[in-house]
């Protein structure tokens, strides 16, 4: 066992189709795996949340599994995408920081990835929305006018519809199984992390143009559908997308694939945009929750989670199939665009009582909502505090679907964790790893909380306010009724803890296994 422990739309009439996929699917479930962007502990209805309603989502937790002591990683998008893909921390690959929109490919070809795993054991794979791990063989030398390689075929992906990076980089263009959607060859596409195509507006020289969006902070350069962005970018013309679609464009080409996918059992990695910056939700979500684009964008995303579990239904695949909703890392409310977030608020409290955000190695930066539905085995609604962490996803899922465990399927993964994430135990992981944004390490358990001593600011310097949580000295927080105070450091007088816990870091960071 590579992963040790270190010793601790509605609702249809059955139809001939329907019944057949339904057979076909009886002993594999079919998994989507539905992974929001920016989305914090307590900007989910059934976590708390105030302000907006996500019917979906929570009908989902009503007969499902929804978990308190949930992890993702990292607490920013590209690395936590990385390991949940993977199964391997982070930081033991270069380039896994926040990517730019132009950055290589970081998962290789050769590495072994969830995708993969789903296809040797004959799954359909897709992957459609967010993807921000690169593409390509050489950052900043891909060539946006022809087909892209390597793409995500490479990786495992049978059928792909993605964005190369995120809504607030360039290129803002999807790309479809490895080429530009909808290309228009009368404007060809070039893209710059380094310099301005000469004649080009931008949001810094030109904020007469963002007629939809101003920056707060940064998102200053390439103006595309009136909001500026990150990055340089010339060309796209009817291939560029419009912001207030993207959910819906996304949204179409998961349920067209589910619909379709009738001779086997389907894996959909279901990314969505929401609700990362710049929040542009569209124009029939608008005003819904009073909180402005921020909460308008969650009630999007909810629409989203809601039409993919329609499409469930009507190939009458929904008993069996595994729907995880979950999120990339912990919330953030000012992150570069004038959207009145932070003012529109009104009470509502994204990251449910958790200190830090985004960024952070505070709880709110990697303890994520997680929701576990799969009516074919969970049968009722459960909570549970059960210790988990996204880095075993490839693992759970080869137990589930009876895929060999061998040594070399997840590198960092741990082993048995299945009935732990189906709530049939409180046993979850004996600890859960996560870094922040400059690679300080945290390690949680049951009891504890340890962040290492790595130093830094005391606050994300860029614009957002976020306690990084950064520290000179080792910081032990001890769980009371359910969770960690950690506004008292506790690490002088328990010495031992300390000691003990720092070294379990240690090991995992160095891959000393025992």
């Amino acid at each position: 066992m590579k992963g040790g422990a270190f010793g601790f739309l509605s609702l249809f009439a059955m139809t001939p189709l329907a019944v057949a996929a339904q057979e076909c699917c009886t002993t594999k479930p079919n998994v989507v795996l539905i992974y929001a962007d920016d989305l914090g502990y307590g900007d989910i209805g059934c976590y708390g949340a105030k302000n907006v309603a996500t019917p979906n989502v929570n009908a989902l937790a009503d007969s499902g599994c929804r978990f308190t002591n949930a992890y993702s990683v990292a607490s920013t998008s590209t690395p936590s995408r990385y390991s949940l893909l993977t199964g391997e921390y982070p930081w033991r690959k270069k380039g896994t920081d926040v990517a730019a929109g132009d950055a290589a490919m970081i998962i290789s070809p050769e590495q072994y990835t969830v995708a993969d795993l789903f296809k040797e054991n004959g799954y359909a794979t897709a992957a459609f929305g967010k993807w921000h791990l690169g593409l390509g063989a050489e950052s900043g030398k891909q060539n946006w006018n022809a087909p892209i390689s390597p793409a995500l075929s490479d990786i495992g992906f049978d059928s792909s519809y993605i964005m190369a990076a995120t809504a607030d980089r360039v290129p803002c263009v999807f790309i479809e199984n490895g080429a530009v959607a909808n290309y228009d060859s009368t404007a060809p596409i070039y893209v710059s992390y380094s310099a301005n195509f000469e004649g080009e507006p931008t949001g810094r020289n030109n904020p007469e143009l963002l007629y939809n969006m101003r920056h707060s902070h940064g998102h200053d350069m390439s103006i595309v559908n009136g909001i500026g962005r990150i990055g340089y970018m010339k060309g796209g013309g009817s291939a560029l997308w419009r912001d207030e679609n993207i959910a819906d464009s996304i949204t179409a080409h998961a349920v067209e694939f589910i619909k379709g996918c009738v001779e086997k059992p389907f894996f959909v990695y279901f990314a969505t945009n929401d609700v990362h910056v710049p929040r542009f939700p569209h124009e029939r979500f608008r005003g819904m929750t009073g909180m402005g684009m921020r909460g308008d964008a969650i009630a999007q995303f909810d629409w989203c989670v809601g039409t993919v579990v329609d499409a469930l239904k009507e190939r009458g695949v929904y008993e069996n199939t595994i729907i995880i909703v979950t999120s990339d890392n912990g919330p953030v409310v000012d992150d570069g665009y004038a959207d009145a977030a932070e003012e529109l608020l009104n009470g509502h409290d994204p990251m449910g009582g958790l200190r830090g955000g985004k960024y952070s190695c505070f709880e709110a930066g990697t303890r994520v909502p997680f929701i576990v539905h799969w009516p074919a085995r969970i049968k009722s609604a459960l909570v549970s505090d059960a210790l988990v962490s996204q880095i075993d996803f490839m693992n759970v899922m080869a137990g589930i679907i009876g895929a060999p465990i061998v040594d070399s399927i997840s590198p960092d993964g741990l082993c048995g964790q299945e009935k732990a994430w189906v709530g049939e135990t409180l046993q979850g992981r004996p600890f859960v790893v996560g870094m922040a944004s400059n690679h300080t390490l945290s390690l949680v358990t049951d009891e504890w909380k340890y962040i290492e001593p790595k130093g830094g600011l005391l606050m994300v310097p860029w614009g957002p306010k976020i306690e990084t949580g950064y520290s000179k000295v080792p910081q032990l927080f001890k769980r009371v009724n359910g969770e960690f105070n950690e506004s008292v450091n506790v690490a002088t007088e328990n010495s031992a803890i300390v000691e003990a816990v720092s070294l379990i870091l240690e090991n995992v960071r160095n891959n000393v296994r025992n």
